[in-house]
């Protein structure tokens, strides 16, 4: 018989989504055996650890190890339906907790851009705004134009950044607040300008809700204002926001290709800045709605607005592979992670071989 961690065995169950009874049934066990060995009343023999290894992607090393250090709630930010089902969170934060354990081994051989995610606590309207201006100023960004690439001030703000392909499109986004953030979104949404608020929505809750449980409607409107806030400042807005008794279109699409944000989202700008009366917002709403603009709108297919694409964990995992063939693979095994599971929380593909390596610590990473 072989002793298992089974917080570890149920961490990369969830990670692919299998329920007790599927896992069950690929190894020949009952859901009432897995049960048991996740909770540690049983004890597996050598042929189902086996069996597990190779149909979760980890090794034996992995199952035996005991998991690290708990994620707790408050530092899990999920956007998207908050009726989602419960499994569908619980595969996210589990593939979120194993890319943390990853990226965590890689900082042994690669020197990453430092974390630099500011801490502005702000619940009311006007604290929101100035939490979003002084972020902006924290990153050297400016209060007076768009920024050009939301991908790159996360990732330069030291946050990893990844897409999980088969994620439920019930949820937009989600980031771990742990010692080197992390930000996922779903790759399910291909469009430029709704990828930006999900970053800035992120960055949002990093910066404001520090030790908070978020996921209720106060918390994620507080999100929703500061990423609005920080893609389009409010003395911008103020400048360049068409003013009238009607809504004038024309210029708001301006607006969306100049900011490269949504028209809807630009509206709501105008409507929280008194630009825009209730009358008048309710209207925009519907005229969206009515043009079948509610999820697609007009220029978001457009060949100048392609979609952001990570640029620090493909530069990380490159940087380890031309010092060594394999070297994420090697990293990998160090976790007790196969490529399988590797390529599962990072979008990325690897090799199936381990190459020998004496010592790998020879990367350097640095980022502009």
């Amino acid at each position: 018989m072989s002793k298992i961690s089974g917080e570890q065995l149920r961490l990369a169950r969830l990670a692919h989504g299998y329920s007790l009874e599927e896992i069950g049934e690929m190894i020949g066990a009952t859901r009432q055996f897995i049960h048991q060995l996740e909770t540690g009343a049983r004890s597996p023999a050598d042929d189902v650890v086996e069996a597990l290894v190779d149909v979760l992607g980890v090794t034996r090393s992995f199952l035996s190890s005991p998991l690290a250090s708990t994620v707790r709630p408050e530092q899990c930010h999920f956007r998207g339906h908050i009726t989602r089902p419960a499994s569908v969170t619980s595969q996210v934060l589990a593939r979120g907790t194993l890319l943390d354990k990853f990226v965590a081994a890689m900082e042994q051989h690669l020197e990453l851009p430092p974390v630099s995610f500011p801490d502005f606590p702000a619940k009311s309207a006007e604290e929101i705004e100035q939490a979003a201006e002084e972020a902006r100023r924290h990153w050297k960004l400016g209060t007076t134009g768009p920024i050009t690439s939301m991908m790159r001030v996360v990732e330069n703000a030291g946050a990893i950044v990844t897409y999980f392909g088969d994620l439920s499109e019930r949820v937009d986004a989600f980031s771990m607040d742990r010692r080197r953030p992390i930000i996922v979104r779903s790759s399910a949404k291909q469009c430029l300008s709704r990828q930006r608020f999900d970053f800035a929505h992120e960055c949002g809750h990093l910066i404001m809700h520090r030790g908070i449980q978020t996921g209720d409607r106060e918390t994620e409107d507080q999100a929703h204002r500061f990423a609005g806030a920080f893609l389009f400042p409010r003395g911008a807005v103020l400048r360049e926001f068409p003013r009238g008794r009607s809504i004038n279109w024309p210029a708001l699409y301006q607006l969306k290709l100049r900011w490269k944000m949504s028209v809807r989202a630009i509206v709501r700008r105008g409507y929280d800045l008194s630009l825009l009366t209730p009358a008048q917002y309710r209207t925009a709403n519907i005229h969206l709605v009515k043009t079948g603009q509610s999820k697609i709108e007009k220029y978001d297919n457009d060949a100048s607005m392609p979609v952001e694409q990570p640029e620090l964990l493909p530069s990380a995992l490159a940087a380890l592979e031309d010092v060594m063939s394999g070297g994420a693979r090697y990293v990998g095994d160090e976790v007790g992670m196969s490529s399988a599971m590797l390529e599962l929380i990072t979008d990325s593909r690897f090799p199936a071989s381990t190459p020998e390596i004496n010592d790998p610590k020879v990367v350097s990473l640095r980022r502009v």
